[in-house]
């Protein structure tokens, strides 16, 4: 979720679920020691829980990283040996970490010493394609006995060759079967499983066998399914918020971050154009949010003018 996940598309995601727990995009030791820390850290006190997600391999790194993360006020520190793309590969981390389960134990061990907050990890079932039950057993038992009680198990093998990042998420089959082993033997843990998920009778399927679900791309091109949670997951009762209150509560948020910190407001409306998918007029409701001839505009000028063009006739 890279260059996805930023700070106001999780800003965007609290509105609609004020419970399931926000991850970061991730990101990496490099950027936190040698880059701007406030640019890479800073979040809204309202996207609580949030985790960070770390990439990185060198525990000393990872610890400092760590830290970082729980002085600027994160829930938790989570650990990315899932990503599959080759640039990560080059700085190895991400997926290939699978293969060195007692370094990763040596870096969760660094990272568990240096911070209160948990400390998880994500990860896939395999690399390439071998689909050895073993091999994904193996890294869970030596991780958690490094300290993580926490695993969230994209249900597909990362092939580390060949495949682009997109496509390690489509071709690679999903074998949901493998975190429910684990959760049989590792009872004492907690699994969540991610890939692939769309509905929420695919999520509550899930739930009768695990602890939790981790959603990615799909939260993200259908965000409104987010607004259902609360109530179906968590016990909430149904606030009676619509698209409409949580697109102007957004407006306020773009004002709010043009004055502050001259953000522009195209790049917060990104996160929001899959508000409207489904519905009469939804595709002129993105055009006018997509349309940077009008960027220099106020956001709730701009927000008439989307609701204007849903207006029109088809």
């Amino acid at each position: 979720m890279m260059d996805w996940t930023d700070r106001h598309c999780r800003y965007f995601h609290r509105l609609l679920s004020t419970h399931a727990l926000l991850y970061t995009e991730m990101l990496t030791t490099g950027a936190l020691i040698h880059g701007d820390v406030p640019r890479h850290l800073d979040f809204n006190r309202e996207e609580h829980p949030v985790a960070l997600q770390l990439g990185g391999s060198d525990p000393t790194e990872l610890a400092h990283s760590a830290r970082l993360g729980q002085q600027w006020g994160y829930d938790e520190i989570n650990l990315n040996c899932g990503c599959p793309s080759e640039r990560v590969q080059r700085g190895s981390f991400g997926a290939c970490l699978m293969a060195e389960p007692a370094l990763v134990a040596d870096c969760v061990k660094a990272m568990v010493d240096a911070v209160s907050v948990p400390v998880t990890v994500k990860h896939r079932i395999g690399i390439d394609k071998t689909e050895s039950y073993g091999f994904v057993r193996d890294f869970v038992g030596a991780v958690s006995e490094a300290g993580c009680n926490v695993f969230l198990v994209h249900a597909r093998n990362a092939w580390l060759k060949g495949l682009s990042p997109k496509e390690n998420r489509e071709v690679p089959p999903l074998r949901y079967e493998v975190a429910h082993r684990l959760k049989h033997e590792f009872p004492h843990l907690s699994f969540a499983v991610n890939g692939g998920f769309t509905t929420s009778a695919q999520v509550e399927e899930q739930l009768q066998e695990l602890d939790g679900v981790m959603i990615g791309r799909a939260a993200y091109h259908n965000p409104w399914w987010l607004a259902s949670w609360d109530s179906l997951y968590f016990g909430e009762p149904e606030t009676g918020k619509t698209r409409e209150s949580v697109e102007a509560l957004m407006t306020e948020y773009m004002a709010r971050e043009a004055s502050a910190h001259a953000t522009p407001w195209s790049s917060i409306a990104r996160h929001m154009l899959g508000l409207r998918n489904g519905l009469p007029g939804a595709r002129r409701w993105r055009q006018v949010w997509s349309d940077h001839r009008l960027r220099d505009q106020d956001p709730r000028d701009v927000m008439a003018l989307a609701h204007e063009a849903v207006a029109l006739p088809a």
